[in-house]
């Protein structure tokens, strides 16, 4: 039967709307529970707006230092990207262990990301793996996730591609979402440029909508690393509106304030991340090593002894304990130090233990009583 102009029209209008919203209830699955993206921001389950605000811990090399995220949790970061390794370059990190670092995530109330490391500088580096490679580790793994989603977002590979082959990124990750999806995790999923996490190229940012559209629960997070790529406010500033302008979702997955290859303008990065909503995850911790020791926040895993860049980072302008805020699938008992108080209603002492020189979990600062994260006088 022809077609008249009407019914084109019509037509035209249908296949718009499913352009635009997508298929219907009845032709796709229930929204994805848990963390997850809309509009190119990032939502908790009950529809709370989630702003990452975290930091970057070495598991992987240190795997005695699981009190580390405890620390973390205590100077108010409401995430941490966790190290893991498949195996293919350090000691896997085994469904069990999983399990016990989302349990330590859970108990001190921070999301976890969980990255493998493995695959850092693929192309360039010999000794790294593909994102194939990590999609069959998350895959081994994944009674350790399922059911965390809630709680847990999968960065499927750290920096997957150096500074050569990295035009296979947009089809190397396509297929490690699909991979994972195929598998059933449906967990909001974090995703490295290339380029060593900095994408020069721009091939990410060139590609993002088009891998994307690739996850079929629309719930994929751009991750950029910004180090020597980003001294200036100007591209720190292009780099991160872009996504915004686009609504795709994005967080700065790690840098730092100095950097062997040129001088990261972190004072841009995080005011910029804050200004337009987008999560920072700081590298890191402690236990840096091979020249770069500069980028640890806390010396020898020491809580109490913040470096120059982890005073910067936790309490410095727009940092941690001014703009973070718990994810509230841990309830109501506040976010960071900056806004956040304890459930007792004082506030929570932004420099964390080397406030309370006594040890029972009251500290003084600003002229007032403080308590600190996770001590018995948080309750």
């Amino acid at each position: 039967m022809p077609r008249t102009a009407a019914g084109t029209a019509f037509a035209a209008v249908i296949g718009l709307m499913i352009s635009v919203l997508g298929p219907s209830a009845g032709d796709a699955e229930a929204a994805p529970a848990g963390i997850r993206v809309d509009n190119g921001r990032v939502y908790e389950s009950n529809g709370n707006e989630f702003v990452m605000r975290g930091v970057n811990h070495a598991h992987t090399w240190y795997p005695d230092r699981t009190g580390s995220i405890a620390d973390i949790a205590a100077k108010g970061a409401n995430t941490v990207r966790v190290v893991l390794s498949n195996g293919d370059r350090w000691t896997r990190t085994s469904a069990a262990q999983v399990s016990s670092l989302i349990d330590r995530c859970k108990a001190n109330k921070v999301i976890c990301v969980l990255e493998v490391h493995d695959t850092t500088g693929y192309g360039e580096d010999g000794a790294a793996t593909s994102l194939d490679r990590a999609a069959d580790y998350r895959i081994s793994v994944k009674s350790a996730l399922k059911g965390q989603e809630d709680y847990v977002v999968v960065n499927i590979g750290n920096e997957p591609f150096g500074n050569t082959g990295y035009g296979a990124w947009t089809d190397a990750t396509r297929s490690a979402i699909g991979r994972l999806r195929g598998a059933g995790l449906r967990h909001a999923l974090m995703v490295d440029a290339p380029n060593w996490g900095q994408d020069w190229s721009p091939t990410m940012r060139n590609n993002a909508a088009s891998v994307f559209a690739s996850d079929p629960d629309r719930n994929t997070i751009f991750s950029i690393h910004m180090y020597g790529v980003y001294d200036t406010a100007a591209e720190v500033q292009s780099y991160l509106n872009h996504f915004v302008s686009n609504r795709l979702p994005l967080v700065v997955g790690e840098f730092g304030d100095q950097h062997s290859d040129g001088n990261p303008d972190e004072d841009a990065i995080m005011a910029t991340a804050q200004s337009l909503g987008i999560g920072y995850l700081g590298w890191s911790w402690s236990g840096n090593g091979g020249g770069v020791e500069y980028l640890d926040m806390v010396n020898g895993f020491d809580a109490g002894s913040l470096t120059h860049w982890g005073n910067r980072f936790f309490n410095g302008a727009d940092g941690i304990a001014a703009t973070s805020e718990r994810a509230t699938v841990y309830g109501s008992g506040g976010g960071g130090t900056g806004g956040g108080t304890a459930p007792n209603g004082y506030p929570y002492c932004v420099d964390g233990g080397s406030s309370d020189p006594d040890g029972d979990g009251w500290g003084w600062e600003n002229n007032r009583s403080c308590v600190v994260r996770g001590s018995s006088a948080d309750r």
